[in-house]
């Protein structure tokens, strides 16, 4: 159905804010593969990482986790997303064997902490670091950080794990410093504008996500005016793209590499899922203003619909 000039008109609009938005300049190709830089931090790292939660999954043999991350690395891939809750610490441990024999100095490995307390922001830490059989993480991140009440901070300022992840920094067990979440971007922006000097912050991209409390209008402007670390996640919202049928994965994940983001982490439970993945990445050209109005032309009547990125609804508690 075509949309009414008046409605064209503001989604075109909306279009061109996004295109105006700074992208990260390549900054170098390795292998085929785009490379950006990781905000302040300075790091370069591949415009596709590797999803953590996918390679840890039951329905995933271990022989091929590995395979898939070794192979990401031999062909140019050195982003590793993870976090102490997938797939019930099995991802991490899967990813620690994974960067055996050498593997391990070729990847900038990130994963996030869901504890907000002392007490359980170090345990979750120490047996992050166990599983991956590391010295160090690369980055760490608060992870699903989905309310924020402005009289008391939140539970990500004031109940412990800043504290924790400052002293880890101090002692050399994490690098650098950042926050997940994907239930509300008036969230996000409320812990930008906390205090807390953050390096990183990772987010639902995708092609839905500019018709309903959108991450790429609102969070993304606020992060780069604080030059964080994009890192994208969700490309597919949740699964909620394919269930459109209005779009192939490709296209999405070609979507979401031609937003200002440093990296896209994509989940990919089979080798031949990695093998599309890593084809697109080789093959990225940046989208014009004019295809990505097309597409969210396209994807327009079911952006607006909550069923299809349901995760901006929900949260879950933490301790």
């Amino acid at each position: 159905m075509l949309l009414r000039r008046r409605e064209f008109l503001k989604l075109s609009a909306a279009a061109a804010a996004i295109a105006a938005m700074p992208i990260p300049a390549t900054a170098k190709v390795v292998n085929g593969i785009p490379y950006r830089r990781l905000g302040k931090i300075g790091i370069e790292v591949s415009l596709l990482g590797i999803g953590g939660a996918h390679v840890g999954g039951e329905a995933l043999p271990e022989a091929e986790a590995i395979k898939i991350m070794r192979t990401a690395v031999d062909e140019g891939i050195n982003f590793f997303d993870n976090a102490w809750e997938y797939q019930a610490g099995r991802s991490e441990e899967r990813m620690g064997k994974a960067m055996k024999d050498g593997y391990r100095d070729k990847v900038f490995l990130m994963t996030k902490v869901l504890g907000r307390s002392t007490e359980n922001a170090e345990k979750q830490l120490e047996a992050s670091l166990r599983r991956m059989q590391v010295d160090v993480i690369d980055l760490w991140q608060i992870h699903s950080v989905g309310t924020f009440d402005p009289d008391d901070k939140g539970k990500v300022y004031t109940k412990g794990v800043l504290d924790v992840a400052l002293k880890a920094k101090e002692q050399g067990k994490i690098k650098h410093i950042g926050f997940t979440g994907h239930v509300d971007p008036e969230v996000h922006l409320a812990v930008l504008d906390g205090g807390f000097d953050w390096e990183t912050i990772q987010m639902p991209i995708n092609c839905l996500d500019p018709h309903r409390k959108s991450f790429i209008k609102n969070v993304i402007p606020k992060a780069q005016e604080y030059d964080l670390g994009i890192i994208a996640m969700k490309t597919l919202a949740g699964g909620g793209v394919l269930e459109t049928k209005a779009i192939n994965p490709e296209d999405a994940l070609r979507f979401a590499m031609s937003m200002p983001v440093s990296v896209v982490v994509s989940g990919m439970d089979t080798f031949e899922k990695f093998q599309r993945n890593l084809a697109v990445a080789r093959s990225f050209q940046q989208m014009d203003p004019g295809a990505v109005a097309a597409l969210l032309d396209h994807t327009k009547s079911f952006g607006e619909q909550s069923q299809f990125e349901n995760y901006k609804r929900k949260d879950k508690p933490v301790a």
